[in-house]
């Protein structure tokens, strides 16, 4: 008799293959079957008319202080993730010497936008060393499997102290410790090393993090040494428009280690056709068969702004930030005040950077998202299109628009991937065999993202919603997050559903699957905020064959573990 049998239901199995109608058997965490009519189990989920796919692999999240108090790792896990890869962007928590706990923590508020109150208050540091922290994660229960690359900033920072924050070079002592530091990790099970190089991550005001400016022989030191341990994904962060000049040494890199190099590409307005440049590297890099990928989105990133949110054009004008600690009643009180109302339409703003000037004022990629969020609109539905089409300042609309729902309404910028004015270029990206679908950025960007539904986008939007272009299959969309994410990292018991398989599991009703507009709580240790996004459609996400969600609610079963990448196991 099985352990479970999901009865009935439409298989994709995450190979790529096409679909088909049968049972799937699980005994012991493992898929034993995957076709045609299973026997008596124990348990029985009917999936007729539903889809029954691989949990998905997100390989992007920031979930490095949450993992250590949310075993849910929450939304992720309501959006059907069973993997998650956290460590990324060159930030994290270890190494770290007990007198520097806070300045990681005030990184890693700067760069990923989580209140440095709530890391303060949620984590339980009872780790120093890189290994140390692995035990640590080790020991907290978990609904899904986690996974840790090693921070290059908090590397450089523990052995280089004030010179690394202040970015003096590395000697060749320093690069020496850095090295075995970086092994040390590999060796206790790190799945990766991370770095950024990207000029929009900053902290403490106008600060960058180490290694930011760091030498092409630091990177390729730390970088190398993923060779010489036969493991490990090198991820990056880049400065996007610059990303030409940083292909080089990443595909040298590459060729080097034989193993994953995984650069972020996004699209900017600065440079919007530089993607085009990069895939002529990737085709070439796919030729060769260097493992040379470029990590995607699969929509725009999105900045959203609300009366809440961390970022809006009113949140440097005077008379907006007299009211911007008040209980959101109140602020929302006075702003609906004819009075208030024209003071802060009429003042001049205070300074801000080049970045939010530009932000703030492009009014024809600022649009309503609504209660259903289309992440692909018309340019006639932008700020800029309503305001032509009555003739009052683009301003004023922003500013009614944000105290629609009750004063909760959100606002969407589409800051990369939406230079022209729809997806058509990520659709292609989609197909390329060395993207990956990637940048969920789980657990981060509290306070104005909230990207952590791509899973779940990229069922609704690119299988089967998409207004203003082609559709992909099913089949391809299921693959790129299941089996395609899991292989770059190495996890080649999961991400299929065929016999001997890990059984994680997602039970979907096609078609009520869809994402809510995002909201703001504060649910975060201390009652720190975050935005969240909810999700339908998902009947049942299974971890080792145990259903951790059902019907949207929690069953309470913890059966994930610390991924350790020095001891991975094939399927």
């Amino acid at each position: 008799m099985h352990d479970l049998v999901i009865r009935g239901g439409t298989i994709v199995d995450g190979s790529g293959q096409p679909r088909h109608t049968g049972d799937l058997a699980i005994d012991g965490g493992r898929v034993v079957q995957a076709e045609g009519k299973a026997g008596a189990a124990r348990r029985e989920i009917r999936a007729d008319g539903c889809l029954v796919a691989p949990g998905w692999v997100d390989i992007h999240t920031h979930y490095d202080g949450q993992a250590t108090w949310d075993p849910y790792l929450s939304p992720s896990t309501w959006h059907g993730v069973t993997t998650a890869i956290m460590g990324n962007c060159g930030v994290g928590f270890a190494p770290v010497k007990p007198d520097r706990r806070d300045w990681l923590i005030k990184v890693m508020e700067g760069v990923e936008d989580i209140p440095g109150s709530v890391l303060s208050e949620g984590i339980q540091w009872d780790w120093e060393t890189f290994p140390e922290y692995l035990d640590a994660l080790d020991r907290r229960p978990k609904a899904l499997d986690v996974g840790a690359q090693i921070p290059h900033s908090a590397v450089r920072a523990y052995v280089m102290g004030e010179r690394a924050i202040h970015h003096d070079e590395a000697s060749p002592a320093d690069l020496i410790a850095m090295r075995e530091v970086v092994r040390e990790a590999l060796l206790a099970g790190a799945v990766g090393f991370s770095t950024s190089r990207t000029f929009l991550h900053k902290y403490d005001d106008r600060k960058y993090p180490p290694g930011t400016f760091a030498t092409g022989e630091e990177i390729t030191a730390l970088g190398s040494v993923m060779g010489e341990v036969g493991h490990g994904v090198f991820q990056m962060t880049a400065n996007h428009p610059a990303m030409e000049g940083e292909m080089p040494w990443l595909e040298q890199l590459a060729r080097h280690n034989r193993l994953p190099v995984l650069f972020n590409l996004q699209q900017t307005d600065a440079a919007p056709d530089v993607w085009k440049q990069i895939v002529l590297n990737l085709d070439r890099a796919h030729q060769e068969g260097v493992p040379l990928l470029a990590g995607i989105s699969g929509r725009p990133l999105g900045i959203l702004f609300s009366w809440q949110s961390s970022l809006h054009p009113f949140i440097a004008h005077p008379s907006y930030q007299a009211l911007h600690a008040l209980p959101l009643p109140e602020k929302l009180a006075r702003l609906r005040d004819p009075e208030t109302r024209r003071r802060i339409m009429n003042e001049q703003r205070g300074l801000l950077d080049r970045r939010a000037e530009t932000l703030f004022s492009s009014f024809h990629k600022i649009y309503r998202l609504g209660s259903d969020p289309d992440y692909e609109p018309l340019p006639e539905e932008s700020v800029a299109a309503m305001a032509r089409r009555s003739g009052r300042p683009p301003l004023e609309i922003v500013y009614d628009l944000m105290l629609e729902n009750d004063g909760q309404a959100i606002l969407y910028y589409p800051s990369f991937n939406y230079s022209y004015e729809n997806l058509d270029h990520l659709h292609q990206l989609m197909q390329h065999p060395n993207t990956v679908n990637s940048l969920s950025d789980g657990g981060a960007h509290c306070g104005y993202i909230c990207d952590v539904s791509m899973p779940t986008f990229m069922l609704s939007h690119w299988t089967r919603d998409r207004r203003r272009g082609p559709l992909l299959d099913l089949e391809h969309v299921v693959k790129r997050q299941t089996r395609d994410t899991a292989s770059v990292y190495g996890l080649l018991d999961r991400g299929l559903l065929r016999p001997g398989y890990k059984a994680d599991v997602n039970v979907i009703d096609p078609g009520a699957v869809k994402v809510h507009c995002p909201e703001m709580v504060f649910d975060l240790p201390g009652g720190g905020r975050r935005l969240i996004q909810r999700a339908d459609g998902y009947l049942a996400t299974l971890v080792d064959g145990l259903p951790i969600f059902e019907d949207g609610a929690a069953t309470g079963e913890l059966p994930g573990k610390l991924l350790r990448g020095a001891r991975r196991q094939d399927a």
